[in-house]
């Protein structure tokens, strides 16, 4: 069989970032899952139950190279360059008022992220709705009502913050370092870890959910 490169892909992410894809590959091989190849789970590998691992640290000239490897033979495992690994969904739809807005729902029905806000052209509500792909799943998460800061190293350009509102729930906003609230949760939970579970949702789901554009709002308000 002819060699072929399925995949491959160089840039550079932060140590959070890592931290989180890393995760996310642990995580498959602990259920037994097929293991995402890139960050947004559109290229898998089900890898064979012991497959070869080899680890190598190498010193090149002024550069180290680190390199984890997986080998298996094919028979043995299964490759999809064309997964859905995100268990969520984009919606872009256009509001009463002709704004256009989006809405990350759950496989479940249930709205686990918004925008929270209209724009007239259709690019920049898809252009927040890129940021949150980017940005969500190495945001770090912080805790306003205790005054914590994030880490000064790793992370992505956008900080989760949990706070409470006026009504004394538990809420979470995803906000970008140029101050602008790129997400919400679009509700309050009854206590901090019920908040924390709703943004790491976002933080899974987000990257490798597919984006669908739906009539106007008005098609969708008995939902």
């Amino acid at each position: 069989m002819t060699d072929e490169t399925v995949h491959e892909s160089r840039q550079p992410r932060s140590r959070q970032a890592m931290a989180t894809y890393f995760r996310r590959i642990a995580r498959a091989l602990r259920r037994g899952e097929p293991v995402p190849v890139d960050e947004t789970g559109t290229v898998t590998a089900d890898p064979a139950a012991e497959p070869d691992v080899e680890v190598e640290l190498e010193r090149q000239g002024e550069t180290v190279h680190f390199e984890v490897e997986m080998e298996w033979p094919e028979a043995d495992g299964e490759i999809d360059d064309d997964a859905v690994a995100s268990k969520a969904t984009f919606e872009l739809y256009a509001d009463t008022a002709d704004k256009w807005r989006w809405r990350l729902r759950h496989d479940n029905g249930n709205i686990i992220a918004d925008g929270g806000e209209g724009y007239t052209d259709k690019r920049d509500a898809r252009s927040g709705i890129e940021s949150v792909q980017r940005n969500a799943p190495g945001g770090h998460v912080v805790d306003v009502d205790s005054d914590e800061e994030p880490p000064e190293e790793g992370g992505s350009s956008a900080t989760f913050e949990l706070f409470t509102d006026k009504a004394g729930k538990r809420r979470w906003r995803l906000r970008h370092d140029n101050g602008n609230i790129i997400a919400d949760g679009g509700q309050g939970y009854a206590s901090k870890q019920k908040a924390k579970q709703g943004l790491r949702s976002v933080k899974s789901n987000a990257p490798g959910a597919p984006v669908e554009e739906r009539g106007d709002e008005s098609d969708t308000a008995g939902e």
